[in-house]
């Protein structure tokens, strides 16, 4: 595919004393495509060339010679060089990458096979899979399929919360009424229960938090009894969550939670006790961090137990040794902003390539909140994820027997666009804004949502079907394409893999689901003033080859976020 601002900067380079790739990063696609396809804004250029931007503008648009193979018009408009690309090559190019690549249109090798981390969902063992999890699961995935598709070896992992002090309290909450539960019917639900009577407990008497604490040191240091319940709590745990994870069309290249770093742990703390990193404080071990004016790093407790930062720290130890990764990313709530900085900090104390601590990103996002505030497991006060999903199928069910009754598979198209509505409504979002958690709001179909996308993409698909098939490249003649809409369609179906860099560079992927909506809003105005079957063969051709790229881009956009496309709806 031809990068028209590559050949832009190149002849603007032409011109002036400023190389192609200064130049590139000054270019900009403007919001308005009356000021172009593409821009200079020349007071970036102001100060260097001790000229006014008016005329730097007019200079540059003097003498770059016109006509030109790949501009065909240039304005000079108050500062800015408004620049207008060559339609036709344009339009010739993106069929031609279209038709060549087909399913995997936007995809490059620009990861050149570099290994990429991507470490998300992470639920809690024997703790409800609620709302709040949903974030970090389908954000992780997306940028996961987008790294891949890319060209980047993407690894995913699944860093279960399977250890620590919690169990200590869960062991203690079997212990006294374990008798009372089947944990083999809903095991998260009586787990859940457990939890929030042992800490009742624990407010009441101080002694019996004595009592947990000492059952995760037990833990730690191997006791069968201990061992053998927390297993139970597990292996209860990932059934359910894999049933979600099915749902959710979820997996995942590793499931290696916490415990899996216990016996990594002492490496970690031997390096740091060589280096003279570790320092006695009330009995604990702490890694003072006031040099990087941050609050010191807890290592072990004062009861000997370790903390969840040294499992972190045993596992990007493994991870560099084992996936020699360029990057490790890892997807949390911004509660955890301060530990992973402190963490990151601590990692450079290990003695690993720098390559590999440069490579460390924290990827936070904001909080999923009730109307009333926060959730808390402790307090029972959660919205099972399996609830939300559940909900949006039958809510998707409901509306498509209302919609078309004769529908054929409405159970299996009902659980894509529920599925959808709820992935959409989440990673249409800015990653790092809070969500006030509002059933009609998850849930809404109306607007621009998942389903709109979904149903664009199905009037694609019926229009190909009524045409009667995809016509061949060669019949498609360019100039039935000039009309406005045709246009705005393929600019944007141009800018389809900038787009995917531009979510890999910000880890952001509202930025490919809020250009998925505009494609399908471009759509939606082509459709209304163009007919598409109509006895011009040329015209017809033209028309219906643009739905096909149309409905190729929006069916791969879709998948990457995760989302599964229905034929019908």
């Amino acid at each position: 595919m031809i990068d028209f601002k590559d050949k832009i900067a190149e002849e603007i380079s032409k011109v002036l004393e400023l190389t192609k790739e200064d130049l590139k990063d000054y270019i900009e696609i403007p919001k308005d495509t009356k000021m172009g396809d593409y821009a200079l804004p020349c007071f970036k250029l102001a100060k260097e060339m001790k000229k006014s931007p008016v005329i730097i503008a007019n200079e540059i648009k003097e003498k770059i010679e016109m006509p030109n193979q790949y501009i065909s018009k240039i304005e000079a408009v108050n500062g800015f060089l408004n620049i207008f690309i060559n339609n036709e090559m344009l339009i010739e190019n993106v069929l031609d990458e279209m038709e060549s690549k087909k399913e995997n249109y936007g995809s490059s090798n620009i990861g050149n096979g570099k290994n990429i981390i991507v470490e998300y969902s992470s639920p809690n063992i024997a703790k409800p899979f609620h709302v709040g999890h949903l974030r970090t699961t389908v954000i992780g995935r997306a940028l996961y399929n987008m790294y891949k598709f890319l060209g980047y070896n993407t690894i995913g992992i699944n860093h279960l919360g399977d250890w620590g002090t919690q169990f200590g309290k869960l062991i203690e909450g079997y212990k006294r009424f374990g008798n009372e539960y089947n944990l083999e019917e809903n095991p998260i639900d009586k787990l859940t229960e457990i939890y929030v009577r042992i800490n009742e407990l624990c407010k009441e008497d101080e002694s019996v938090l004595d009592d947990c604490r000492n059952n995760f040191k037990k833990l730690e240091d191997g006791d069968k009894y201990c061992i053998q319940i927390w297993q139970k709590f597990k292996d209860l745990s990932l059934k359910e969550f894999q049933r979600i994870y099915d749902v959710l069309g979820i997996h995942f290249d590793y499931n290696t939670g916490e415990s899996f770093y216990v016996d990594k742990m002492p490496e970690v703390l031997q390096i740091l006790r060589k280096n003279n990193k570790l320092v006695e404080s009330q009995g604990a071990e702490i890694v003072d961090l006031e040099y990087a004016n941050m609050p010191p790093l807890m290592a072990v407790k004062s009861n000997g137990s370790t903390t969840y930062a040294m499992r972190d720290l045993a596992a990007i130890l493994y991870r560099a040794r084992t996936y020699d990764f360029d990057k490790a990313l890892y997807l949390t709530s911004y509660e955890q902003v301060l530990h992973f900085k402190q963490v990151f900090e601590v990692a450079k104390l290990l003695g690993i390539d720098k390559k590999y601590t440069d490579g460390l990103q924290h990827i936070p996002f904001g909080m999923v909140l009730l109307p009333t505030g926060k959730m808390s497991t402790r307090e029972g006060k959660v919205i099972k994820l399996e609830d939300l999903l559940n909900e949006a199928i039958q809510r998707a069910k409901i509306i498509i027997e209302e919609k078309n009754p004769s529908l054929e598979n409405k159970e299996e198209i009902a659980k894509k666009v529920g599925i959808g509505a709820v992935i959409f409504n989440d990673l249409s979002n800015s990653r790092v804004k809070d969500e006030i958690f509002e059933w009609d709001q998850i849930l809404n179909f109306q607007g621009e949502t998942g389903p709109y996308i979904q149903y664009t993409y199905v009037r694609t698909k019926s229009v190909i079907e009524k045409a009667g098939k995809i016509p061949e490249l060669k019949s498609v003649q360019i100039k039935e394409l000039s009309d406005e809409y045709s246009q705005n369609i393929i600019k944007l179906i141009y800018n389809f893999e900038n787009v995917l860099k531009q979510v890999t560079e910000k880890e952001e992927p509202s930025i490919l689901a809020r250009y998925l909506i505009d494609l399908a809003k471009a759509y939606s105005g082509f459709y209304n003033e163009n007919k598409i079957i109509t006895e011009n063969k040329d015209t017809q051709n033209a028309r219906v080859y643009l739905t096909y790229a149309v409905g190729q881009v929006l069916k791969i956009g879709a998948n990457l976020l995760g989302i599964e496309m229905p034929n019908k709806m």
